[in-house]
């Protein structure tokens, strides 16, 4: 039965491309839009109120042509993001094929969107970054990668002398969250960005078929 095999493996890397496509579109696009509202800001940053007029007018564009997935909120997240991370995606783009220096190619075709906007919420620089490589390297689920970011799990292994006690223990508490290989297509902001309809997450609950 090794061809079953075969043909399982077959879908299985199909699928992977496919989710890892659109993790950089929507990445890629959403960093994009927030560096084009600074650059907007920018060009009136004699007035005081500009940037608000900016996201307002963006929002209720985007809205009436996109759907959902564009209130104020998010686009000032989209904004914040570029800020946090100016380099992303110039990063992404030249990088050398040869480098092994440049960690943002496993990053960005690796991490969902949402996996940003936690990270986006950590006050320390590097505790981001190093959360981005262990959720890239790691595999780090949604649910994990929150888990670690509400107990400092970074800052408990910069200072415990037994840094394997604080990994071990992390594994033990995250394993459960670590079971479900279809979370991202599952992520409302997913369907979102995807146009998809609302009634495609229930089916995706309910019906296993869609994804087995």
């Amino acid at each position: 039965m090794n061809y079953i095999v075969e043909i399982k493996q077959i879908l299985a890397q199909a699928r992977q491309k496919s989710y890892q496509a659109i993790n950089s579109a929507m990445v890629e696009a959403y960093w994009l839009i927030g560096k084009r509202i600074v650059e907007e800001e920018q060009n009136g940053k004699e007035r005081a109120d500009y940037g608000k007029e900016i996201i307002k007018n963006i929002s209720e564009e985007m809205t009436k042509e996109f759907g959902k997935g564009f209130s104020e909120r998010t686009l000032r997240e989209f904004r914040q993001f570029h800020l946090t991370f100016p380099k992303l995606i110039e990063n992404q783009l030249n990088i050398d094929e040869n480098s092994k220096q440049n960690i943002w190619r496993t990053v960005f075709a690796k991490l969902s969107w949402s996996h940003f906007q936690r990270v986006l919420r950590v006050p320390s620089a590097d505790a981001r970054i190093y959360y981005l490589k262990e959720a890239a390297s790691q595999n780090w689920s949604i649910r994990t990668l929150d888990r670690n970011i509400s107990t400092l799990y970074y800052q408990r292994l910069l200072s415990s002398p037994q840094k394997e006690s604080v990994e071990n223990e992390m594994l033990e508490k995250t394993k459960d969250f670590q079971n479900n290989p279809y979370e991202f297509i599952k992520n409302p902001t997913v369907l979102e960005f995807l146009n998809l309809k609302k009634n495609w997450q229930t089916k995706l609950k309910n019906k296993n078929t869609y994804l087995s």
